[in-house]
């Protein structure tokens, strides 16, 4: 089967299979039922379970489709509607059989089983579904089967029948003995009508009769008895076969069965193990037509891939529904076709009756082997046809020596077996074509095809014995035939069913392909050719292949098939330029399509022009175009580009615009983006290419500083303030117009105190958004006692802010100067603990400085200990030069010394400050080397009432203290 089985297969095993009227379901290992048609096209799907699916069973409208799975719950679904039910078991069920009227009947009957045991009728009630066991106790359910209100099924003990309607046990058919056990090989069940049961079980073959007792009335009719009557079961045909039965079937009087060949050397141990043969030893499976009696009528191997492998449980066999419904039995109405289904885990083969020709044979081949036997010194003019079409022309038979003539009439013997109907075969199809039926011609010519190679090696095999000198020539070939009927299709005007012919009929030649696309070409009816066009054996001069692409690229309807095509031909096989030079003129004009352009670009590509490319696909805004950019190195080519770019990705595109501003500036970008306003939300792209061209370099775009005010005040007024914080390029008055106009308050307050007008800003905080405390850090900033009194100023008649003010004052105003300003009888909310609050904090201050002057002192009495105790240690003088090089040190020393206490004599003190002493300058400058922070302050020093000869370290001390109360 073909259609989408083969694709199904691919990554998953079938496991099972049911037909109804109108589809297929095949479920697989992977607990997935897929509904097919006919042709094996998928129509639907469901994930019904989670382990394999073990059996399918549709009722008898087709309308439903019950599943079991190893999983332990069965899934009933409804093929037209979302109606789906799921049933847990919790152990592994083996088989399903619906209701015949499901869908007729509220009560939704069905019976399942499996591993438990236990076949459970599960019936619909008014407070919801109920299970009743029918059986248990006999071992695993493996089969069952329900028809009219007979219910059928197998477990290790046998076959038992049930009647739903009058609930009551029929009959017993006991398991065949010797047969394997039914997990290793299943026992099969199949209703051929309402009365007979057929049961396949290992090497064994029974067919029941169940019948209803029948009276006959006074009148010569038949009075119906009731079921509960029933009780004549009979085993009308019982039969042994020498193989093991996979799948059993009805087909009219007879059955068809699906054959297993054990291998002989292992018998019974080819069941031992339910795992696939690993020594690949299994034989082909078979499909034999039999008789109530087991007489073969037919026999045939499958074309199974993989059957060395299988086991005889891996194959299934299902037959198509018969007319009327899916439960007729074994009878066709006139005209109908049984068709059988043999299920493998990678395969669906479907199976049919032969057609043959009858007597043909009788009438000529026989009395041509008689005639040329018995008179064999006679010449005779004689034509053989084989199902290829092909004839012997033989100028005389003759008979030869008795080696050569034992070997003529044996492959003459062979061929009588299937040369019949030949000669009728072509006199049919002669009077087919004669009367212009010649779909029914082609039809019977394929019907020789399967033949041809069998016929013409048997033939081959007479010539080589030189007893027929014969030339071989074509009397009817699939081409000729074929060239006929497409000729016929041509003249009907049905363009399109002849194109979709020329496969099967033109198939391997390529001179056949070329004279029918110039023909086509010629009729203007090309493009529906051209999907058929083969690329590859046979592959067609690039003539015809730039022909059918220009056939496509000049009418309109087809340009989304030249796309198709031009993605899916090989580049090799013809000339774009061609192509390109037919489709250029057309994209200014009204048969331009989107289509049209992306297959020109598909072409300019293939003809290395990249450029032409990239700017169809930019135009047609291609998601996949700055993929295309960095593999062929397009980033001089986006300068035109811009907004198409900008609105395929802009994500994408802005990163590219700015890590190439060499390429293309700032000013280009935008000035294309709002050239672009009436095709995209162009300020919305402006916005995003200006922002991040800000945070890469916040210089590269301040010629729009001005514009991206705005935009950022439409789009993202976060990031408004940081941005004029940041920038120094925007026109303070136009930012303020447009904060007033979309009332951003702060943005305001920030532009406002930019531009010197403090009070206000002041006012807009205060009055506006009311943030007292935004209003004190904003005067703190500014530096201006002027705006403190505004602020005082405005929060008087405000108490809630007055007290805000007085939390916030401290080392800023004095507390007292606002106290004294607030109108007597103002009540100010938690006056207490604010002062409280402001007592406390002032302590704290002064409590702080008081520590800072405590570190000070200690920092400078031991920093003037420790010089002083440093000028007092001895210097060593070793020789000459140890001597000559210290006093060096010290003349630099000195230097040093002295140029420090000559800038300390030239510093401006007080008019009332003497000049500070050798001593403090000495002071000074050690404070100096030793980085002391003390230093800054001792420049400041005052030198008055120190005595400059003082050697004792305790004079030194007050002196130092003098100089620090002076200080502090």
């Amino acid at each position: 089967m073909g259609g989408s089985v083969p694709t199904l297969l691919q990554s998953d095993a079938a496991s099972c299979i049911a037909v109804a009227e109108r589809m297929i379901a095949l479920g697989t290992h992977a607990g997935s039922v897929h509904i097919l048609d006919f042709l094996g096209n998928q129509v639907k799907e469901f994930i019904a379970h989670t382990a394999a699916v073990n059996d399918l069973c549709f009722d008898i409208e087709g309308e439903y489709i019950g599943s079991c799975s190893d999983d332990g719950s069965v899934v009933i679904s409804s093929l037209f509607t979302d109606e789906r039910m799921k049933f847990e078991y919790h152990r592994p069920m083996k088989t399903i059989a619906l209701d015949p009227d499901y869908v007729r009947k509220s009560s939704r009957r069905f019976v399942t089983g499996g591993l438990a045991g236990h076949l459970y009728y599960n019936v619909k009630k008014w407070i919801g579904y109920r299970d009743q066991v029918l059986h248990s106790g006999e071992g695993p359910i493996h089969s069952v089967k329900w028809r009219t209100s007979l219910i059928a099924w197998a477990n290790d003990s046998g076959v038992k029948v049930y009647d739903a309607a009058n609930d009551q046990r029929v009959t017993f058919i006991e398991r065949p003995r010797g047969s394997p056990r039914p997990e290793l090989l299943l026992p099969h069940l199949v209703w051929q009508d309402d009365a007979l049961l057929v049961i396949g079980w290992g090497t064994s073959v029974k067919i029941v009769s169940i019948r209803n007792n029948q009276n006959k009335g006074a009148n010569g009719t038949y009075k119906h008895i009731p079921m509960s009557s029933m009780n004549q079961v009979d085993i009308v045909a019982s039969f042994q076969t020498s193989y093991f039965i996979s799948g059993i079937a009805p087909f009219g009087d007879s059955l068809v069965v699906l054959a297993y060949i054990p291998v002989e050397e292992d018998g019974e141990k080819d069941f031992s193990s339910t795992i696939p043969s690993r020594q690949g030893n299994a034989q082909r499976p078979e499909v034999r037509v039999v008789t109530w009696n087991n007489d073969e009528l037919a026999t045939d191997a499958l074309p199974i891939h993989g059957f060395e492998h299988y086991k005889a449980k891996d194959y299934s066999l299902a037959h198509a529904p018969f007319s009327g419904s899916s439960y007729a039995g074994g009878q066709w109405a006139a005209g109908d076709e049984p068709l059988y289904y043999i299920v493998s885990p990678k395969d669906v083969v479907i199976t049919k009756p032969r057609n043959f020709f009858g007597f043909a044979y009788i009438s000529w081949v026989v009395p041509v082997y008689i005639w040329l036997k018995f008179h064999p010194g006679t010449f005779r003019r004689m034509k053989l046809v084989s199902f290829s079409g092909k004839y012997i022309s033989g100028r005389v038979l003759t008979r030869q020596s008795s080696k050569e003539d034992a070997a003529f009439w044996n492959y003459l013997h062979l061929l009588e077996c299937y040369a019949c109907g030949f000669l009728d075969t072509e006199d049919h199809i002669s009077w087919l074509l004669q009367h212009g039926w010649h779909e029914k011609a082609l039809a019977a010519v394929e019907a020789g095809q399967g033949r041809s190679e069998l016929i013409d090696e048997i033939i081959s095999r007479i010539l080589a014995h030189d007893v027929i000198d014969a030339t071989v020539s074509y009397v009817f070939s699939l081409i000729q035939v074929g060239s006929r009927y497409l000729d016929h299709l041509i003249v009907e005007r049905k363009y399109a069913e002849a194109a979709s012919l020329c496969p099967k009929l033109l198939r391997g030649s390529a001179a056949a392909w070329e004279r029918w696309v110039f023909h086509f070409a010629h009729l203007r009816q090309l493009p529906v050719l051209v999907p058929y066009i083969p690329t590859e054996n046979p592959r067609l001069r690039d003539t015809a292949y730039e022909v059918a692409l220009v056939a496509l690229a000049t009418n309109t309807s087809f340009h989304k098939d030249l796309l198709t095509i031009v993605k899916t031909w090989p580049p090799v096989i013809y000339s774009s330029l061609p192509v390109i030079s037919a489709i250029e003129p057309q994209l200014n004009t009204s048969s331009s399509t989107d289509a049209l352009k992306e297959a020109l670009a598909e072409l300019y590509v293939i003809d290395g022009q990249y450029e032409k490319a990239f700017g169809l696909y930019a135009d047609l805004k291609k998601p996949d175009i700055f993929d295309f950019i960095d593999k062929h190195n397009l980033h001089d080519s986006i300068r035109e580009k811009v907004a198409q770019l900008m609105m395929i990705d802009c994500k994408h595109a802005i990163p590219l615009f700015i890590q190439h501003r060499d390429l293309i500036s700032p000013s280009d970008v935008v000035s294309q983006l709002i050239a672009a306003k009436n095709k995209c939300d162009y300020r919305y792209l402006l916005h995003q290419y200006l922002h991040s061209l800000f945070e890469s370099n916040p210089h590269a775009g301040r010629d729009f500083h001005d514009m991206q005010v705005e935009l950022y005040a439409d789009y993202d007024p976060k990031m408004l303030l940081p941005f004029l914080r940041s920038s120094q390029h925007y026109t303070l008055e136009k930012a303020q117009e447009i904060c007033v106009k979309r009332d951003l308050l702060r943005e305001q307050v920030f532009i406002l105190g930019r531009m010197g007008n403090a009070k206000q800003a002041l006012a807009v905080i205060i009055n506006k958004l009311g943030d007292i405390e935004e209003a004190i850090e904003f005067v703190s900033m500014q530096h201006d006692d002027e705006l403190w009194e505004e602020l005082i100023k405005q929060c008087l008649n405000k108490p809630e802010m007055v007290g805000v003010l007085l939390e916030h004052t401290v080392g800023n105003l004095d507390p007292l100067y606002i106290v004294n300003m607030v109108p007597n009888g103002l009540e100010i909310p938690r006056l207490r603990d604010r002062l409280v609050k402001i007592i406390t904090d002032y302590r704290t201050e002064t409590s702080l400085r008081h520590g800072c002057n405590d570190i000070l002192k200690a920092d400078c009495v031991n920093l003037l200990i420790k010089y002083y105790k440093e000028a007092r240690r001895a210097i060593y003088l070793s020789n000459e030069e140890d001597e000559s090089r210290t006093k060096r040190d010290n003349k630099n020393r000195q230097s040093q010394l002295t140029e420090r206490s000559m800038s300390i004599r030239n510093m401006e003190v007080k008019p009332k400050i003497r000049s500070v002493p050798i001593f403090l300058e000495i002071f000074v400058n050690v404070s100096l080397e030793l980085n002391s922070p003390s230093a800054l302050l001792l420049q400041k020093l005052d030198s008055e009432n120190v005595c400059p000869m003082c050697d004792d370290e305790g004079v030194l001390v007050q002196v130092i203290s003098n100089f620090q109360a002076f200080i502090f």
